[in-house]
């Protein structure tokens, strides 16, 4: 069984920092790339970083602020957010996808999600 297990959200201050943790069992991550969405109320779900073996992804306004990467042998996927925005307010949620799918930005293609942790970023 497939679980995706998010943790580390919360509440800061802008220009403070957070680390996430998702938490992976039941996949392997030389079979699945990994990927951190973000749904902020009223708007869709929108990629934010993405890894896969040594291929990472950002998106272009966290770019420089944010760091993904995986530790296999404790199979967790983490997302250091740094200098943090109230528009980075959100529910930031961890997904997996097949690794010969890439890192697709479209969340439609990801098998398997957590069930998300909220990020509040206060001015």
């Amino acid at each position: 069984q497939v679980r995706l297990v998010e943790s580390g959200g919360g509440l800061v201050q802008a220009g403070g920092s957070l680390r996430l943790t998702c938490d992976v069992s039941g996949l392997s991550f030389r079979s699945y790339a990994m990927a951190w969405f973000r749904q902020a109320p009223g708007k869709e779900r929108e990629s934010v970083a993405g890894i896969k073996s040594d291929n990472i992804r950002y998106k272009t306004t966290v770019k420089g602020r944010f760091t993904i990467d995986s530790d296999s042998g404790k199979n967790t996927v983490d997302l250091q957010m740094n200098s943090l925005k109230p528009e980075d307010t959100a529910v930031y949620y961890c997904a997996a996808i097949p690794d010969e799918m890439g890192l697709p930005l479209s969340e439609s293609h990801y098998e398997y999600w957590g069930q998300g942790t909220q990020v509040t970023v206060s001015s």
